[in-house]
Parts: C-alpha cells; structure tokens; sequence
C-alpha cells in the first residue's frame, strides 16, 4: 500500500531510450528526470524529437525494445511503461486538436471540456449538474465563458485550443504535457494563458512546455532541456539568459523591407471582390458585411484577435463557405458554367486543417501531387506531368530528399513545407496563408518567409492570417483588421 506521504504526483525517469518511425532514428540515448514541481522548458529546432519525446512520455509511442527503460512513479508505486499512469498525464497539442477536425468532432465547447472529465475522446453520457459547475468554472478561468455552447469546430484555432487546455485541467491531471499550446493565440488570451500557467507556481505538478517563441515562455520555468537531432544537447536548472538566447527570433526575411512594389490601377485586375459579405457556419454568424477587393500583384495580411473571422474570411475566398444572399462574391474566370475547382486550382492554400486531413501513411510525394488536382488524397495514377510538376515544388521548398518518406515520419516543421510544397504544384496566382508559419522553428519560419516573398516579388498575390507582426511579408501592400467579424480598417499601406 502507498504510505500517506506518498508523492500525488507523477514524476517521470528515462534512462538511455531510443526512438524509430518509419525505420528512421527518431530520438537517441535520452536520459531525463521529471519531478514533481519541475516546469520544464523544451526547447529545439523543427525535427529534433520534441513532440515524439512528449508523446514517448504519455505513451503515444513506444521506444524501440531492449534498449533504455521508462520508468513512472506514482503515489508510492512504480510503473515500467505508462499503461498503469496514461490516464493521469494530459497531453495538450496540434495534433490533439487536430482529431476533432479530422474526424468531424463537433460537439459543444462545454461537452469537450467534460469529455476531460470523464477522460474520454467524445462524451459519452450528459453532464451532471457537478460536472457543468465545474466545466464552467474552468471555461471562465481561462476567460472563455461565453464559447460555452458554441460548436467546436466553429470556434477559432486559438479559442479550439484553449477549450482543449480547459479539457486538460479538467481531468486533474498529474503530469501536464504542452506542446506548442501558444500557437494562434491572440495577445489577449496569449496573456491569459501565460497568467494561468505562472498561477501553478506553487503546485507539486509537474509540466513540459515545449516552444520556439521566446514570447511564450512562462516566467516560472524551473529547468530547461535542449534537443538538437533526436539527442539530448542540455538538460539542467532554468536559466533565463540562456534560454532566451536559444529563442531569438531571426526575423531578418520578414523585417527587409523591398521597396513597396506600386498598386496595379489596371481596370479589372482584380482576382476576387467580395460586396456585403455574410457568412455563416453552422447557423453561427461569423463575417457580416465584409467587402474587399484583392487585386494582382497585392499582398494582403488579414489580422484581429480569436474568433474574429480571419480563418473564415480565407475558406470563404477559397470556396470552402458560402455567402449568404444579402451579399455576394465574385472570383475572376468564375462565371456561369465555370465551376469553383477552376479557380481552386490557381490558389495556393496553405492551413493549419490541411494538415490533418491527409492519412499519416500517405508518401510525402503522393501529398504534394494532389495539390495539382486540390483534392486529398488521389483518385489516379501518378503521371510522369505529376511527378514533374511535384518535383519542382519539392525543390521550391528544400524538401525534395523527403519525397519518399510517409506524413507520419514529418516532424510538424517538415510537413508545413510540405503543405507549402502541395500549394505550389501549380504555378498559383493567388496564395491563401492561414497562420502558415505557427509552430516553427525561427530557421524554418526565415527561410519559408524567404520564399514566399521572393514568390511575390515575381508578381504573386496573398491574402495572410497572422497575429505576429513580424510575420508580415516584405511586400505586404494592404491590412484588414477583422473585430467580431467585421472590418475595423482596411487600408493600403501609405494611405493617411
């Protein structure tokens, strides 16, 4: 039996572990202690091993046999894998909230906070009136009380994902994994995130934040592990200096201003209009009366906090959401008789639901070949046009070596370029960005910064999500801040 001074928390001991997907070493002789009220910062490039290690702790992924040991203490008992904790850890990422896009989860915000309860993946039986107490009570103590009895997946990526941190805190977990939680968060809810996590000081629960923003990093870091190609480069006591070092943005592909390319006054040279645009998802009124007009050769970044439009405004320029009769919307080539694919096939649509929506055993090479036809997945042989087209793209993108691999051997920085590489198999008149560069490294977020500007120094036009000022291109030439779905300011950069 446990003593009663047994630890209630988890603490956590990897002892020379490795780790392979798809035959290739993931993660090498990492050894690592987590104790109760440690907060470790993660940090590392795209592709070292952060998240599988996260996942090899939850029990997502299992090491390679006869080498190393996992070993999980808990309230006096020791345990050799995680079978016997799984359920006390909480584990916080893109690809946990990518499931419910993937397989159409649409429940209630408060039905997906209580599945934490209960530490099920759908709700299995109502809530009693404990358990709404308590789901509301954590909704509002991350400051999202009125998304309550909003549809998941009509919300926001960043109010999706602090459900799903509200979700975690519900199950009181005894480990707490975050994985890139403050990717599409606005300042606002940035901030109340960073204040909710500095409030556990204080707790014997242990947690990992992983990050590549300087930004995101709470102040009550304790410790600091630092992978670099699946090994472990440091690992130690928290030193602040020292870790913002490590995160210094490298914004230098985002910052070089070119001389601002003159507006194109061509009558007609226009790709879309849109008049008094409403648009509504799932009986929620997201856009209301929005009008706007990209014209060639401009590049627009579309900002505003969580559940302002931004990822609607982009899905409904790509033909994904309608408007609503009041108002309309015009794409240059569609007319009568033309259908909406032909315009889909000359956009370059880059978002962070694309990513979820191609089976993980897919080839990289099939991946970026459906971009010819905008579809997922494929329906036909590869023709040698395909592969041709697919190549130059891969190339476009530095990813060509990888052509071969499967999706599920991408670290999240590799299948972003992937997602790029897919856009561009056709030469694309027009680009759609919806936050293309969260969750990257500063070297991946330059150098594809880098590439799309050059892109548009050629003449390509884009429409940009962002919250990040630094991640606007070189060329922007207008801003639309959204505000509750409504446009609070547009304007051509320069105007007065």
């Amino acid at each position: 039996m446990p003593s009663a001074r047994a630890a209630p928390h988890i603490s956590v001991t990897l002892d020379r572990v490795d780790l392979d997907r798809g035959g290739r070493a993931v993660l090498r002789d990492v050894s690592w202690r987590i104790r109760p009220g440690q907060r470790w910062l993660l940090i590392g490039g795209n592709g070292a091993g952060k998240t599988q290690l996260l996942k090899l702790i939850s029990g997502a992924v299992w090491p390679k046999p006869d080498r190393g040991s996992r070993h999980y203490r808990l309230q006096g008992e020791t345990f050799d894998t995680p079978a016997g904790v799984a359920e006390e850890i909480a584990y916080v990422g893109a690809e946990r909230q990518d499931r419910y896009e993937h397989y159409e989860w649409n429940f209630r915000a408060r039905e997906v906070v209580g599945t934490g309860l209960h530490r099920t993946d759908i709700p299995m039986r109502p809530l009693s009136p404990a358990e709404e107490r308590r789901v509301a009570a954590l909704l509002g103590r991350l400051g999202i009380a009125t998304l309550a009895e909003r549809r998941f997946l009509t919300l926001s990526y960043g109010e999706r994902r602090l459900v799903l941190i509200a979700r975690a805190l519900a199950s009181k977990p005894r480990l707490l994994l975050l994985d890139e939680v403050a990717n599409g968060l606005d300042a606002r809810n940035h901030a109340r995130l960073l204040a909710w996590l500095s409030s556990t000081a204080r707790s014997p629960m242990p947690w990992v934040f992983a990050t590549h923003r300087r930004g995101d990093v709470p102040a009550v870091m304790t410790n600091l592990l630092e992978l670099e190609r699946g090994r472990i480069k440091q690992a130690g006591a928290m030193r602040a200096a020292r870790a913002a070092a490590l995160l210094k943005q490298e914004a230098r592909a985002f910052l070089t201003r070119a001389r601002p390319r003159p507006k194109r006054r061509e009558r007609n040279a226009w790709l879309v209009k849109l008049s008094r645009a409403d648009v509504y998802v799932d009986d929620v009124h997201i856009l209301r009366g929005i009008d706007m007009e990209i014209g060639a050769g401009e590049c627009w970044v579309v900002h505003g906090a969580n559940g302002s439009g931004k990822s609607t405004l982009l899905r409904t320029i790509y033909g994904d959401h309608a408007v609503a009769s009041t108002g309309a919307i015009k794409r240059a080539g569609v007319v009568p008789g033309v259908p909406l694919e032909k315009f889909k096939l000359g956009v370059a649509y880059v978002a962070p639901h694309l990513q979820t929506w191609h089976a993980p055993k897919m080839q990289v090479m099939e991946a970026v070949v459906s971009g010819r036809y905008a579809s997922i997945g494929l329906n036909d042989t590869i023709t040698a046009s395909d592969r041709r087209h697919a190549e130059r793209a891969l190339r476009r993108f530095g990813i060509f070596a990888l052509r071969n691999r499967t999706l599920a051997e991408m670290s999240y920085g590799q299948a972003r370029r992937v997602l790029f590489a897919r856009a561009w198999t056709r030469e694309p008149k027009l680009a759609l960005l919806d936050e293309p560069f969260a969750g990257l490294d500063r070297a991946t977020r330059a150098d594809l910064a880098q590439r799309l500007n050059e892109w548009l120094d050629t003449g390509g036009s884009c429409v940009i999500a962002t919250h990040h000022r630094d991640e606007w291109p070189a060329h922007t030439t207008h801003v639309l801040e959204l505000d509750h779905g409504r446009a609070v300011t547009c304007h051509a950069l320069g105007d007065t």
